[in-house]
């Protein structure tokens, strides 16, 4: 790593410029803006020296350092570097420290032109960033401590695992005075009492954060200041012993291991055993009886009638026909007909045409006379790397703290440990939290997915080449034609309105491609989508819609609201779920709802305060409550 870059908010104007010692071994520039002062300053340092005057320059509220060409004039110093993988390692355990120790503040770490390895939210918590960055088994096994001695001036806080979570290799963040720092006394002190519990060669997550009177400390017993030594160690030690032993035992939960027993049949059980010191028990209506291993709901549903696979059968043999048929059509003029079946395809849910004939979507673009782009063969997907590109416009950041401050913690928890059940159909899920049963929408939480990621991924998306280019007028004309009942004579002629709005597109095609990588040539013709997620490519047949709706309800006129506006309308065509009602279709929605869109949900959702009460998550069922039900029984 030859670049580092750190961003801090100066909170007084005290020695604005304190050379640090690290430009004596690279190439050092530092960007600094005051509060109250309305331009920032600039210098750059060689040596440790100051390079040039001062200059004035543009830039926000705070420091930014820049460090270049690490060690450059210390040869010994570079060579002994190891890695760039292994050096990026140590990176990471520095950042992820002080990204859980200042939980308020908001990180992000990685690599030049790859994407991101830690991204933690601005007034997060501390458990939610041991989540985001270790992992949920350990977050979920968090417990905890407190502890303050006047006599000893010393304030202890932290969070331990319980004796259900072991490792191979612990894990131990210690803060003395908000310093990330090792002690070997105090990590012994706490294996020991570990030792108790924990089978050996095991060891626990522990994460301490110890204020001290800064004149016991001393911190210079290491050239590298990461260890340190202070006065009363051993009744300092002792004090911290004694309260990760009492929350150990005061916790009062049991030891549980899982074991997997086949039983007669194609059923998969789990046995429960418990093994506890304390005798505590646990009820069976506070179990959660889920594992991957297990079956699926889908299993006790009956897949298909067989009335429904010779349907199935035909409509297969339909579209193959169609298919070849307009194989080598040209396109041209879009017929009344057409229009008809393609707004019942596009805006309502598929009607039957023609008599008891399945709808698919090649047949409805066969009686449209233009040739259809199938999704799994003519268009293909291309992913291209680009460098990664940090946005600086204060519009997009704006968008961003927005959807942090209106995230919902509570949802944020249950959709980050959420375990997928079952799809009811293409617009409803079931998923699991603990013991509690949800009822989710799909569509308005892909929308919500798709939104966040064309914000938090802007500049940066991918790209999904069209193997043939798709003229703009003539979807915009499909998608007017969607729209002719509510059509007003007013507007003009629906062509001259089509090529109105196709120019207006054509005008904002480099803004588009650069941002979102929305590709249109000057010919008026669609090149490419933005790539959001991989493994997801957007229903087809929305797309003359879409066009039509960002001409007519994104504001072009402003930045923020154009950004805004953008992004939720192409939310809203990602989102869409495609309404073939062919049973392969149907399946492979499914599959991208469990294996695409829910995996990337526990990812990275922050969902919005607004989903607690416009139902889109819905609790149907408690397992507690239900066994107060049987009780009564």
């Amino acid at each position: 790593m030859r670049t580092f870059r750190r961003s801090v908010h100066m909170a007084s104007e005290a020695k604005p410029w304190l050379v640090s010692a690290i430009s004596h071994t690279s190439l050092y520039s530092r960007r600094q803006r005051l509060i109250n002062v309305l331009i920032s300053m600039m210098a750059s340092y060689e040596n440790g020296k100051l390079k040039g005057p001062i200059k004035a320059c543009a830039g926000n509220n705070g420091t930014q350092i820049t460090v270049e060409d690490l060690f450059y004039n210390v040869l010994a110093r570079k060579k002994s570097l190891r890695s760039a993988t292994e050096e990026y390692s140590h990176i990471m355990e520095v950042v992820g420290g002080y990204a859980i120790h200042n939980s308020h503040v908001g990180f992000t770490l990685k690599k030049f032109g790859e994407n991101t390895d830690i991204k933690t939210s601005i007034k997060s918590t501390v458990v939610e960033n041991i989540r985001i960055i270790h992992g949920n088994n350990i977050a979920r096994e968090l417990l905890e401590i407190e502890l303050k001695d006047e006599t000893l001036k010393m304030s202890l806080h932290g969070f331990v695992t319980n004796v259900n979570y072991s490792h191979k290799r612990g894990t131990m963040l210690l803060f003395i005075n908000h310093r990330l720092v090792d002690s070997q006394s105090i990590r012994k002190a706490v294996d020991s009492v570990y030792s108790t519990y924990l089978p050996k060669n095991a060891h626990s997550y522990v994460y301490l954060s110890i204020e001290l009177d800064p004149r016991n400390v001393d911190v210079n017993v290491h050239p590298t200041k990461h260890e340190v030594q202070f006065l009363y160690e051993e009744q300092i030690i002792d004090k911290i012993k004694c309260c990760i032993e009492a929350k150990l035992l005061s916790c009062n939960s049991s030891k549980v291991m899982y074991t997997q027993a086949r039983l007669p049949g194609t059923t998969m059980v789990d046995e429960i055993i418990k093994k506890t010191t304390d005798g505590a028990k646990i009820y069976a209506k506070d179990l959660v009886r889920v594992s991957s291993d297990t079956q699926k709901i889908d299993k006790f549903f009956q897949i298909a009638s067989k009335r429904n696979e010779n349907e199935t059968n035909n409509a297969k043999e339909t579209e193959k026909i169609v298919s070849e048929e307009i194989k080598d059509k040209p396109i041209v003029q879009i017929n009344d007909e057409a229009s008809d079946i393609l707004e019942n395809s596009l805006i309502e849910e598929p009607k039957e045409i023609k008599g008891k004939e399945k709808w698919n979507l090649h047949t409805a673009v066969e009686q449209a006379n233009i040739t259809y782009i199938d999704p799994k063969e003519s268009f293909k997907t291309r992913i291209f790397k680009y460098e990664r590109v940090e946005t600086k416009l204060t519009s997009v950041k704006q968008l961003r703290m927005d959807v942090e401050n209106n995230c919902n913690m509570n949802l944020r928890e249950i959709l980050a440990n959420l375990i997928f059940i079952a799809c009811i159909d293409c617009h409803q899920s079931l998923i699991q939290h603990s013991t509690k049963l949800y009822l989710c929408n799909t569509t308005k939480l892909t929308e919500e997915l798709f939104y966040e990621t064309l914000l938090y991924d802007f500049q940066n998306l991918g790209l999904m080449k069209l193997s043939n280019p798709l003229p703009l007028e003539e979807l915009m004309m499909l998608g007017l034609k969607t729209q002719e009942t509510e059509w007003n004579s007013q507007y003009g002629e629906m062509c001259e309105v089509a090529k109105q709005m196709t120019l207006l597109l054509l005008s904002k095609k480099e803004m588009l491609f650069e941002y979102f990588t929305l590709e249109m040539n000057a010919d008026g013709e669609l090149l490419a989508l933005p790539l959001l997620l991989d493994g997801h490519t957007p229903f087809m047949g929305a797309l003359p819609t879409y066009l039509v709706r960002l001409v007519t309800e994104v504001n072009w006129d402003s930045e923020k609201e154009c950004f805004d506006t953008f992004c939720r309308q192409t939310a809203i065509f990602y989102s869409q779920p495609n309404p073939d009602s062919i049973q392969e279709t149907q399946k492979s929605e499914e599959w991208k709802q469990e294996h695409v869109i829910f995996p990337a949900i526990r990812r990275n959702f922050l969902p919005p305060n607004r989903f607690v009460t416009n139902g889109v998550i819905l609790q149907i069922a408690n397992l507690s409550d239900l066994y107060k039900v049987f009780e009564r029984c």
